[in-house]
C-alpha cells in the first residue's frame, strides 16, 4: 500500500529512495518512464494538459538521472527537442523548468557543453541536441523572459568560465567560437539599416532579418563578455567582434565598436556580480518609505545579494570599496589596445569599414558615423594603413559650426602617421585653417583648429606648408592662454622636427646651431641610418664598474665574462687563418707613391687607435653582455638622474631631454598613453568649466581630509551618547519676536480669570506633590 502511493502522489519521497537504493527501486522508477513517456506524447499534441503533471516528472527524472543511465540516455534529447521545437507553444513556466533540469543534467555530468566533431563548421549540423550549449545558444535571441534570458546567459558563460578555469579548453573553446561566428555570418547578406529617420523606418521587417540581428548581437554580447573576464584572449576572438563591425544591422555594428573603443554602454539586462551593495543604504530607504509586504520580501532579496557579494569580495581578499575608487579613477576610457593588434587583414578590415562609411552615410546617424570614424582612426594609427578616401570623405565636416567637431578632428590626427602620403593631407591642413583659425571664430575654435593642425603634423610633419606655418606662429602673441599656448607647441613642434620651415628669428638657439652643424630632417619616405650603439649605454657601463670596484672585482680579470663567451671567438680565427702562409699578389700598377712622411703615419696611427678605443668602448657592454630588462630599467633610471643633473645648469635643451625621458618612463607604464589622443588634446587648456557631481564630491571629500569631525558641537559631541538638542535647549536661542508671536504666548495673554486659576493651582499641587 506504501509504494502504491508513493507512485501516484510522493514523487520527492519516491525520489528520495531512490538515491539510497537504486536498485531496490528500480521497478517503481520505470512505472515513473512509461508515465512520463505518454504524458509526454499527449503534451506535444496538447501543451497545456496535464502540463503541471508533467513538470513534476520531468524534475523527477533529472534528479535520479544519475542512478539509471541506460534507461534516461534519450531524456536530455527530449528536453532538448521541446525547446527548440516547440519553444512558441510552451508556457513560461514550462520554458523555465525545461531550461533549469538541463542545466541540472549539466551540472552533474549527464549531458557535455557542446559536441565535438572534427569540423566546426559541421555542429549547425548535429542531430545530437542533448548538448547543453548547443540547445541554449539558439534560446537567447527567441526568449522574451528577461529573467529567463538572463539565467541562460549566466548559465552559458559559468559553463565556458568553469571549463577553462585550470587550463584552457581549446576544443570546446573552438567549437562555440565557431558557433558563435556562424551566428554573425549567417545575417552579412542583409540590406544596411540604418538609424535615421525615413530609413531605418523603411529597412526590412521580416521575422528572419530581425532574428539574424537579434542573434548576432547576442553573439557579440557573450564574445565581448567573455573576453573581458579573461576567458577569451585570442585572435578568434577578435575576428567574430570584428566580424560584427561590419555587420548591417546599426545595433550589432555599434556594440561591436565598442569593444575596440573600450567605451562599454550598459545593455539591457546585464548585472555585474562584483559590484558593490550599500546595505545602510538599503535600511535608510526602507525606514523612509511606505511599509510594504513587498518592500520587505524586496529588501530580503537585496541583503542576500549582498551577503554573497561581501563572500565574494572575501574569497578573493577583495574590499568592495578599493573596486569603487578603481572605477572611480577610470576617468575616460582607454582603448583596447590588445584587441586592435590582433586584427586578421587590418587592411581589408579598414576599407571594408570606408566602404560603409561612405556608401551609406545618409543612413545613419553622426554619433554612428563618429564612431565609424574613430574606430577607423585607430586601426590605421595603429597598424600604420593607408586609406586614402578617408580625408576625402572627412572633409565635408571639418567646419567649427559641426556638432561634436573635436571628436572628428581627433579620429582624423589618429589616423595620421609617418607613412601617410603628404599631399593627401594638405587638402585638409588648409581646409582646418579656413575654417578654424581666421578672426572671426571664437578663441576656443582657433585653439582646437592650431591644435588639431599640430597633432596632425606631430605624426607627419611634411604636411605643412611653409607660409601657413608662418601664419600659425604668429598666434603666439594673442591675448587668450588657450590659443597662445597651441601656437607655441606648433613652433616647438618645428623647431624639434623641421626648424628650416621657419623664419631666422623664430627657429631659437638649439635648431639654429643644428642647421648650422649640417643637421638636416629626413624626407618622407627616408628611414634614419641603423643605430650603432644603445643611447646611455656608457652610463650603464661607468656604473657596473663602480659597483665591481666597491665589490674589489679586478676589472681586468673577468672570468665571468669569459667564461660565458668561451668559443665565440674560434670560428673567426679559424676562417681567418684558413690558409697558411703568404699569398703572392702580382702589382700591375708600378708607379707607387709611398710618403717618407713619419707625421702623417703618427697622425694616421693616432686616429685609428682613437676610433678602435671608441669602438671597444662602445662594444664592450653591448656585445659582451646580455642586457636584461632590468639592466634597461636601470639604464632609463641613469639616463633620468643624468638628464636632471644637467637641467639644472639651466640649459634648455636639457630640460626638453629630461620631459622628454619623463615622458617616456610615463608612456611604458601606460602603453596606450601616447599611441592614442583624446578631445582634451585638440581643445588644450580652458577656463575652468563647472565642475559636475562627482568633481564636487570629490573636492569636499579632499577638503575634509586632516580636520576634525565636522558639524556642531552643541548637541551630539559633547554628550557621552550621541544625540540632538531638546526642545527646551532649543527655545533658549529663539529670538523674542519669534517667542512672543507664538501661539502659547498670544494664549496667555488672551486667557480668562478662570483658566489662569485653575493653572495656579495646578502649579501650586505639583510644587507640594515634588516636596513629598
Amino acid at each position: 500500500m506504501g509504494r502504491g502511493l508513493l507512485l501516484t502522489s510522493n514523487l520527492p519521497q519516491l525520489q528520495n529512495l531512490i538515491k539510497r537504493d537504486p536498485v531496490a527501486y528500480k521497478e517503481e522508477f520505470l512505472q515513473q518512464w512509461t508515465h512520463y513517456n505518454s504524458i509526454r506524447e499527449i503534451f506535444k499534441t496538447n501543451p497545456d494538459e496535464q502540463a503541471q503533471n508533467f513538470r513534476e516528472l520531468v524534475t523527477f527524472i533529472s534528479q535520479v538521472a544519475t542512478c539509471y543511465p541506460n534507461e534516461t540516455k534519450e531524456f536530455p534529447s527530449h528536453i532538448s527537442s521541446l525547446l527548440l521545437e516547440n519553444y512558441g507553444a510552451l508556457s513560461s513556466d514550462m520554458r523555465k523548468t525545461l531550461v533549469q533540469n538541463l542545466v541540472m543534467l549539466r551540472n552533474k555530468d549527464v549531458i557535455t557543453s557542446i559536441q565535438h566533431v572534427h569540423s566546426p563548421f559541421l555542429l549547425l549540423l548535429l542531430t545530437d541536441k542533448s548538448r547543453l550549449l548547443q540547445t541554449l545558444f539558439p534560446l537567447l535571441p527567441r526568449t522574451t523572459s528577461s529573467s529567463l534570458r538572463s539565467s541562460i546567459r549566466k548559465t552559458i558563460l559559468s559553463d565556458i568560465r568553469t571549463a577553462n578555469l585550470k587550463t584552457k579548453n581549446h576544443k570546446l573553446n573552438k567549437a562555440v567560437q565557431s558557433m558563435l561566428f556562424s551566428m554573425v555570418e549567417r545575417g552579412m547578406s542583409g540590406e544596411v539599416v540604418g538609424d535615421k529617420g525615413k530609413v531605418r523606418a523603411a529597412g526590412p521587417t521580416s521575422d528572419t532579418k530581425l532574428h539574424d540581428g537579434e542573434e548576432a548581437m547576442w553573439a557579440i554580447i557573450l564574445t565581448k563578455e567573455l573576453w573581458k573576464k579573461g576567458v577569451w584572449t585570442d585572435a578568434k576572438t577578435v575576428s567574430i567582434v570584428s566580424l560584427g563591425c561590419l555587420h548591417p544591422t546599426t545595433k550589432v555594428q555599434s556594440a561591436s565598436i565598442h569593444f575596440f573603443l573600450s567605451s562599454e554602454e550598459e545593455e539591457e539586462g546585464s548585472s555585474d556580480e562584483e559590484d558593490e551593495v550599500d546595505v545602510k543604504a538599503l535600511h535608510h530607504r526602507r525606514e523612509i518609505n511606505k511599509k510594504t509586504r513587498s518592500g520587505d520580501k524586496k529588501l530580503r532579496k537585496q541583503l542576500k545579494t549582498a551577503k554573497k557579494v561581501s563572500y565574494i569580495f572575501m574569497s578573493r581578499s577583495i574590499h568592495p570599496k578599493k573596486v569603487k575608487q578603481k572605477k572611480q579613477q577610470k576617468g575616460q576610457d582607454t582603448p583596447n589596445f590588445p584587441a586592435l593588434q590582433l586584427l586578421y587583414d587590418p587592411q581589408t578590415f579598414a576599407e571594408k569599414l570606408y566602404d560603409i562609411l561612405n556608401n551609406f552615410d545618409k543612413r545613419f546617424s553622426l554619433d554612428h558615423k563618429i564612431l565609424l570614424m574613430q574606430l577607423l582612426a585607430r586601426v590605421m594609427g595603429v597598424h600604420k594603413l593607408c586609406v586614402l578616401g578617408f580625408y576625402t570623405y572627412i572633409v565635408k565636416y571639418l567646419t567649427y559650426k559641426q556638432l561634436r567637431v573635436p571628436a572628428i578632428l581627433v579620429s582624423l590626427a589618429q589616423s595620421v602617421h609617418d607613412l601617410t602620403p603628404p599631399d593627401a593631407l594638405l587638402p585638409v591642413i588648409r581646409k582646418i585653417a579656413h575654417e578654424f583659425v581666421h578672426p572671426g571664430v571664437a578663441s576656443e575654435v582657433i585653439a582646437a583648429g592650431i591644435n588639431s593642425i599640430r597633432e596632425v603634423c606631430r605624426r607627419q610633419p611634411w604636411a605643412m606648408e611653409e607660409d601657413l606655418l608662418g601664419d600659425l606662429v604668429e598666434y603666439r602673441k594673442s591675448r587668450d592662454k588657450a590659443v597662445t599656448a597651441a601656437a607655441r607647441g606648433i613652433l616647438r613642434l618645428y623647431r624639434e622636427v623641421n626648424p628650416g620651415m621657419l623664419k631666422r628669428r623664430e627657429r631659437g638657439k638649439e635648431a639654429a646651431m643644428d642647421m648650422s652643424g649640417g643637421v638636416q630632417p629626413l624626407p618622407f619616405g627616408h628611414t634614419a641610418e641603423a643605430a650603432v650603439d644603445i643611447e646611455g649605454l656608457a652610463l650603464l657601463e661607468d656604473h657596473l664598474s663602480k659597483l665591481r670596484e666597491e665589490d674589489g672585482v679586478d676589472l681586468g680579470d673577468e672570468d665571468d665574462d669569459d667564461a660565458a663567451w668561451e668559443g665565440w671567438d674560434e670560428d673567426s680565427s679559424d676562417s681567418s687563418s684558413e690558409s697558411e702562409g703568404w699569398v703572392d699578389v702580382d702589382d700591375d700598377n708600378d708607379d707607387l707613391v709611398i710618403s717618407d712622411s713619419e707625421d702623417e703615419d703618427e697622425k694616421e696611427k693616432k686616429q685609428d687607435e682613437d676610433a678602435a678605443m671608441e669602438s671597444t668602448k662602445i662594444s664592450q657592454l653591448a656585445t659582451t653582455k646580455i642586457l636584461t630588462p632590468a639592466d634597461f630599467a636601470l639604464l632609463n633610471d641613469l639616463r633620468l638622474k643624468a638628464a636632471s643633473k644637467a637641467a639644472e645648469a639651466g640649459s634648455s635643451k636639457a630640460k626638453r631631454k629630461l620631459a622628454e625621458l619623463e615622458a617616456i618612463k610615463s608612456s611604458n607604464a601606460n602603453p596606450t598613453e601616447d599611441a592614442f589622443i583624446s578631445e582634451n588634446d585638440i581643445l588644450g587648456p580652458r577656463k575652468k568649466a563647472k565642475a559636475d557631481y562627482a568633481e564636487r564630491m570629490a573636492s569636499i571629500q579632499k577638503g575634509r581630509e586632516g580636520r576634525e569631525k565636522f558639524g556642531s558641537n552643541k548637541g551630539k559631541q559633547k554628550k557621552e551618547a550621541p544625540s540632538s538638542t531638546t526642545n527646551r535647549e532649543k527655545a533658549r536661542n529663539k529670538p523674542i519676536m519669534m517667542i512672543l508671536s507664538s501661539g502659547a504666548v498670544r494664549g496667555k495673554k488672551k486667557a480668562s480669570l478662570r483658566e489662569k486659576q485653575q493653572k495656579l493651582r495646578a502649579h501650586i499641587e505639583r510644587g507640594k506633590k515634588s516636596r513629598r
